[in-house]
């Protein structure tokens, strides 16, 4: 365990020398009072994929342990558009090994993020929190496995234009200062979420950048590192809580937003996904993929139309989502290829030391790199409730063990070539497509909610909500609307600019 706590940035960690999913409630109090922190807030996502805030000031000891134990009322009607009013209280429990201290607050002050339970004191049965929950137990029911998941982040930043040293247009992936404008920015950043239990693989600037309107538009990424299912939607939600938080202060705007002008790159919420069991990764067998991997990407081909309806929940999703460009249309998968829906990889399986061949006073250390191969699911965006998405996934690798013909499936939707190439083109034909709007996506959510709701995972109350949030759009026909109207993708971004 002591490789978990050293170098550890959170606060909590270092001052009680545990690992955050240690923490008790004896902990936290433990850790307010020699820390002098004097309020604590309870943070939740609500309805519209955005995180909500109650503050509490601690007024005595009794007080304190009263709401670590006891949480608070909150109105669930105000929070989720299928709880009625009539009965919409819920309580809101903190969860302590989401604890860490408030970067922002002028006042020192612990933040948790919580848990909602129904009246009757019983775990809310339709909130995305605990439907991602009951995704992962029903996966390790069925496969006797883990299922673990982290996101990449991309979101642009905007700014006056200073005018000093431009990026080349939609050339800045990983671009070094001075022509990356934003670098302190996203290090802050990351600073900030990695003491807030983040745990970050890296951070750079990507592809899109542009100016616009005397402003500055610069696309930044920041990379995840793969852990349990519910605790990398709860490191998204909050990264990008103080993503927009620290933008503030910098007087900058931050959009995650799928798309944002025609012609320029995009921004997606690519999730990376393994499978372990016992600590050790399955989805590499003798140096290959294994077919447990396998299976887990016939689940996904299978589901990829429905998946949708939770990782693309905007009508701007489906700009994004347009044949010929990196963002996939397809439904098929493949080997470290761009242009597929779910990419395997590049691996470190050529078991040659690369450290040791670039410094010639290291010796072979022989690495185990197995746990690092992850598979990549492209479409999602930034407008995805995190918690529901990550939920849908699971539920589809789970499906990939459930149906006969898994590999079967793997098999005929594998391509290995460029599918946009002209001469390629008998092959793009024959696969399906993914959805083309949310009214689309709603249709196909329809066509298959019973797999998402086996296993009591999604409530047939939530499956309801989503499709009428998504039909209500009524953007069947947008797409060709604004091949007529251009203007109107302007209205139209501005409307969903800051989703999720």
């Amino acid at each position: 365990m002591k490789h978990k706590i050293e170098m550890n940035p959170n606060k909590l960690v270092k001052f009680l020398q545990k690992a955050p999913e240690e923490f008790t409630k004896t902990d936290i109090i433990s850790f307010i009072k020699e820390q002098d922190i004097q309020m604590i807030n309870f943070m939740y996502p609500a309805g519209d994929g955005r995180l909500k805030t109650l503050n509490f000031v601690i007024n005595s000891a009794d007080y304190l342990i009263t709401i670590l134990s006891c949480g608070e009322r909150v109105d669930g009607s105000s929070l989720f558009s299928f709880i009625e009013a009539g009965s919409s209280d819920l309580y809101a429990i903190p969860r302590f090994r989401t604890a860490f201290v408030d970067p922002f607050a002028q006042t020192p002050t612990l933040t948790m993020l919580c848990s909602f339970f129904n009246k009757d004191g019983e775990p809310l049965e339709s909130s995305p929190e605990y439907t991602l929950h009951k995704a992962c137990l029903a996966f390790t029911k069925i496969t006797g496995m883990q299922f673990e998941a982290m996101g990449e982040l991309e979101y642009y930043v905007i700014a006056p234009n200073d005018g000093l040293f431009p990026a080349t247009d939609q050339h800045g992936y990983h671009e070094s200062g001075p022509y990356d404008k934003f670098n302190q920015f996203r290090t802050q950043c990351m600073k900030y979420i990695s003491q807030a239990n983040g745990k970050i693989k890296y951070g750079h600037s990507e592809v899109g950048n542009f100016t616009q309107d005397g402003l500055t538009y610069e696309q930044n990424e920041i990379e995840f590192l793969p852990t349990k299912a519910e605790d990398a939607a709860d490191q998204l939600m909050i990264a990008k809580w103080i993503i927009r938080n620290l933008a503030s202060q910098y007087g900058y705007n931050i959009t995650f937003a799928p798309k944002i002008t025609a012609g320029k790159a995009g921004s997606g919420l690519h999730i990376h996904m393994r499978i372990t069991k016992a600590g050790k990764n399955q989805m590499l067998e003798n140096g290959v993929l294994s077919d447990t991997a396998r299976k887990a990407i016939a689940g996904m081909m299978h589901l990829a139309p429905s998946i949708t309806a939770f990782g693309n929940t905007t009508p701007t999703s489906y700009f994004r989502l347009v044949p010929n460009q990196e963002a996939p249309t397809n439904i098929c998968w493949g080997d470290r290829n761009r242009s597929v829906l779910v990419r395997v990889l590049l691996g470190w399986s050529a078991k040659k030391d690369m450290c040791a061949m670039t410094n010639p006073l290291e010796t072979i250390s022989n690495n185990d790199t197995s746990n690092k191969q992850t598979v990549e699911m492209r479409s999602p965006d930034g407008s995805a409730d995190i918690y529901l998405l990550m939920a849908s996934l699971a539920v589809a690798c789970r499906h990939g063990f459930e149906i006969k013909d898994a590999l079967n499936i793997t098999e005929k939707t594998y391509v290995n070539i460029d599918i946009h190439k002209e001469e390629n083109k008998v092959r793009l034909q024959s696969l399906d497509q993914l959805p083309d709007s949310c009214a689309a996506s709603a249709d196909c959510l329809q066509q298959q909610r019973a797999i998402f709701e086996q296993h009591n995972v999604f409530s047939p109350s939530m499956i309801d909500g989503v499709i009428c949030k998504l039909k209500a759009y009524n953007d069947g026909e947008l797409r060709k609307e604004l091949l007529i109207n251009p203007a109107k993708m302007r209205e139209v971004v501005e409307t969903y600019f800051h989703c999720g």
